[in-house]
């Protein structure tokens, strides 16, 4: 294995001491696109939010920071990131306000219909099975809900040594639409929207809009 799909593993789940080290580069790294994908969706003070991948906790405190009389939910899959979330949030979580859970995204441990936002920020690229975690998302927005996600553009991400096959799936406009208007979704509303991280790096904003209404077929 080489040094560069180590990290690429890394990125996809952090853990130990390079985990860590990974969890505060996602701080910089992050800045941008968490900013731009929270903005997208349109948080009100009383939601119910819940950000898929929350990494180091960066994107929930931010939240937090909006959602003042709902709370923040986030999930991760590294006991690692979790580890940093928690200490990062520490006040919010003690008050519950942020509530953060080791969980996959294909088994989400929320019921149906019960949050109004989700947020995912880099995190599609690691998604095995994309059609299940969709409907996992899916399953979890209430009518009306906001699902804003956030991918590197794969003209930037081919460039990148550890964005390899093994680990990272990746994004044009097109491949990011194909997979939002499969499935569940291809009946709601979906935008998505090219954005400049640096001069160098574009990125994706995708918001998928629930229509008013029931949960989909099943």
């Amino acid at each position: 294995m080489t040094i560069w799909t180590a990290l690429g593993r890394q990125l996809r789940c952090p853990r130990g001491p390079v985990g860590r080290t990974v969890g505060t580069l996602m701080r910089v790294a992050n800045a941008r696109p968490n900013a731009l994908a929270v903005a997208a969706l349109d948080l009100r003070p009383a939601d119910e939010v819940l950000e898929l991948g929350c990494g180091p906790g960066h994107a929930v405190a931010m939240m937090a920071e909006q959602v003042r009389h709902g709370t923040v939910h986030g999930i991760d899959p590294s006991a690692t990131m979790l580890a940093q979330a928690r200490a990062r949030n520490r006040r919010a979580v003690r008050g519950g306000r942020i509530r953060l859970y080791r969980a996959k995204i294909e088994q989400l441990p929320f019921a149906n219909a019960s949050m109004d936002k989700i947020l995912a920020v880099n995190v599609a690229y690691f998604w095995h099975e994309p059609a299940l975690a969709l409907s996992e998302i899916r399953r979890v927005l209430r009518p009306a809900g906001i699902l804003s996600i956030y991918v590197t553009d794969a003209s930037a991400m081919r460039r990148w040594p550890f964005a390899d096959a093994e680990t990272h799936r990746l994004f044009d406009c097109a491949e990011l639409s194909r997979a939002l208007r499969h499935g569940d979704f291809r009946h709601e509303t979906v935008t998505i929207t090219k954005v400049q991280i640096t001069r160098r790096i574009a990125g994706l904003v995708a918001t998928v809009t629930i229509k008013p209404g029931g949960l989909p077929d099943r």
